[in-house]
């Protein structure tokens, strides 16, 4: 009996060894695959960062620049004059007499009366106050009518302009309330400008990119994008102080310079 007993104990170890020697051939097999899978894993990774770098490092960029001085060939100028009186008839009658009175200093200075235009009069109500002996508020009162009326000069002869605003002695002189704003300056062929500037900042973009690729002994590909940046138009040597992010246009002067660049990336070869 108890040899019986013995032979069924081992036999019950027998297969528990065997069932351990199972789970532990299946642990190692799942491991291996495991380790494979990372090890691919990491493979690809470590291609696609090695492909990245290198098309990263076979490009070549370059940012061109071009100015240019011009000088502008449309001038602007404005000015306004008022007068005030307390009945609306009288001050119609009075700005309609210093409007041909103004027109008129125009004329015999030479700017033509095509180049001259007249805007339309804005009225508006004069208040005052009014105070105590004391110097206490006590309310506002009707005060007038003034009226307002603008003057526009539109011309391509600059010489002239310039010196008629400079020069308004006479209408001070007269009793009319004129003011006199600075003349603004344009130019009516800025697009042609940009344009040729547009090439001429290519071409020096490109040509940077050439001494680059020659100084490395490396030939130029396609080219794999290009930008434009803003013109900057600016008083004549007045630097790039005066540029702005979305672009400078001086109109207050009458020499400007005009500036651009562009950007180039080529693939190298």
């Amino acid at each position: 009996m108890e040899e019986n007993t013995q032979e069924i104990m081992n036999k019950e170890q027998g297969a528990e060894g065997k069932k351990h020697c199972r789970r532990g051939g299946s642990s190692w097999v799942s491991s291996l695959i495991i380790g494979i899978a990372v090890v691919a894993a990491a493979a690809m990774i470590a291609f696609g960062l090695s492909r990245f770098r290198s098309v990263e490092s076979h490009t070549v960029g370059a940012t061109g620049s071009a100015s240019v001085d011009f000088e502008s060939d449309l001038v602007i100028w404005r000015g306004s004059f008022n007068t005030h009186n307390y009945t609306t008839e009288a001050a119609f009658r009075q700005i309609k007499k210093d409007a041909a009175s103004v027109k008129k200093y125009l004329t015999d200075n030479g700017i033509d009366e095509s180049e001259i235009v007249l805007s339309s009069i804005s009225v508006s109500q004069r208040e005052k106050d009014v105070y105590s002996d004391d110097g206490e508020y006590r309310y506002s009162e009707f005060d007038g009518y003034d009226l307002t009326q603008q003057i526009t000069v539109t011309s391509n002869d600059l010489d002239k302009v310039e010196k008629v605003s400079r020069d308004i002695t006479d209408l001070l002189e007269s009793g009319i309330e004129f003011y006199s704003d600075s003349p603004e300056y344009y130019c009516t062929t800025l697009d042609d400008v940009k344009l040729d500037l547009i090439g001429k900042a290519t071409e020096n973009a490109r040509d940077r990119i050439n001494i680059i690729a020659n100084g490395s002994g490396a030939k130029l590909g396609k080219l794999v994008n290009s930008s434009l940046g803003v013109f900057q138009i600016t008083a004549i040597n007045s630097g790039t102080q005066d540029y702005s992010y979305d672009g400078a246009f001086d109109t207050g002067s009458r020499w400007k310079t005009a500036s651009i660049t562009v950007k180039l990336e080529y693939e190298l070869r």
